[in-house]
C-alpha cells in the first residue's frame, strides 16, 4: 500500500514539473539576478510603454512575431494608431534578462529595449531607439510601463 502511494505521488510531481516546463507557451524565461536569486522573467505578450513624446504598445501575435502601435503621448489608446509596423521581433540581449524588440518600417529601425540589469536605480526600465536609414539615431527617449 505503501509503495502504491508513494509511486502515485511520484507520478503526480513528474507530470507537475513536465506542465510547469511547457506552460511557457514557447516564449524562453530571462535570468535576472536578485540578491544572489535567480528569477525567471518573462516576456509580456502585452506591454504599454509611454515616453515623453508617445505612447507605444507591443502585442505578441499568434505567430510569434510582434506587433508595434504608437500614439502622441496625451493620445487614447482606443482611438486610432498613428504607426503600426507588424512582424517585429523579440530579441534577447545577454543572458542577464535583458531583450529588446526590433520593428523597420520604410527603412527606419525602431528598437525598444527592456533594461533589468542596469546601473541606476533612476534608469527607466524601457528605453526607446529610433534609427534611420543611414543607421544614425534620430531618437532615444526613456519609457515607463503604463500596463501590462
Amino acid at each position: 500500500m505503501i509503495k502504491k502511494i508513494l509511486f502515485g505521488a511520484f507520478c503526480i510531481a513528474q507530470f507537475s514539473l513536465v506542465y510547469a516546463h511547457n506552460h511557457n507557451n514557447g516564449t524562453p524565461p530571462h535570468l535576472t539576478p536578485n540578491n544572489g536569486a535567480v528569477l525567471y522573467q518573462q516576456v509580456p505578450k502585452s506591454v504599454i510603454i509611454k515616453t515623453k513624446k508617445f505612447k507605444i504598445k507591443i502585442d505578441q501575435q499568434p505567430n510569434g512575431k510582434y506587433l508595434y502601435q504608437s500614439w502622441a503621448a496625451n493620445g487614447k489608446i482606443t482611438s486610432k494608431p498613428s504607426m503600426i509596423i507588424s512582424d517585429g521581433e523579440m530579441i534577447p540581449d545577454g543572458t542577464g534578462g535583458n531583450y529588446y524588440f526590433e520593428f523597420s518600417n520604410n527603412g527606419y529601425t525602431y528598437q525598444i529595449w527592456r533594461n533589468y540589469l542596469t546601473d541606476s536605480a533612476k534608469k527607466a526600465p524601457y528605453t526607446l531607439n529610433v534609427d534611420d536609414q543611414n543607421g544614425k539615431n534620430i531618437v532615444s527617449q526613456d519609457g515607463y510601463v503604463v500596463k501590462y
